[in-house]
């Protein structure tokens, strides 16, 4: 009987500990979240976008898009960085141990950023996962270069921009 129990029980705490390595944030549209499994390296840690909105004054927030992409709407709060001409030294006098979280359009840019300042030695960054593709999708506030309210997003493509499924959200192409 008690090897009984003792096999249960392993198999129980097996069964918990599986599910918790393979926990990872998810995103609404399937087809979005297959792409992002294909897609994403998952070598940083990944936060959801319903978790950054409960605690989002904690943590700094870096949009990795481009210019164009960052003044049509962005995270409020967010300071924009960009993926093409990032330089590490706009965040030299950022402490090591800050909360970070970087976002791009749908994960890709920003992971890559994220991966960047982990290797220079910051320890608490994050890639929100599905980005801002799925902060529109979940209805969360944009805002623009004027820091005003916003429904407009810039998808990056017309590829990518199939995954934007909020309807309030109006897709603005440059």
């Amino acid at each position: 009987m008690k090897n009984k129990i003792r096999f249960l029980t392993l198999i129980f705490y097996g069964t918990f500990s599986f599910l918790n390595i393979v926990a990872q944030p998810r995103v609404l549209n399937p087809k979005y979240q297959k792409t992002l499994d294909h897609l994403l390296k998952h070598n940083v840690p990944e936060i959801s976008v319903s978790e950054l909105m409960g605690c989002k004054d904690s943590f700094l927030i870096l949009d990795t898009r481009e210019v164009e992409e960052y003044n049509i709407s962005h995270i409020e709060s967010a300071q924009f960085v960009g993926f093409d001409h990032f330089d590490i030294e706009s965040l030299k006098n950022i402490p090591k141990n800050r909360k970070i979280v970087c976002y791009c359009s749908i994960g890709y840019r920003s992971e890559r950023i994220a991966s960047n300042l982990i290797q220079k030695g910051y320890s608490n960054v994050y890639n929100l996962y599905g980005s801002i593709f799925e902060w529109a999708n979940m209805n969360y506030p944009l805002v623009d270069q004027n820091d005003k309210l916003t429904n407009k997003l810039h998808p990056y493509s017309r590829l990518w921009g199939k995954f934007i499924d909020n309807p309030k959200t109006i897709k603005i192409f440059k």
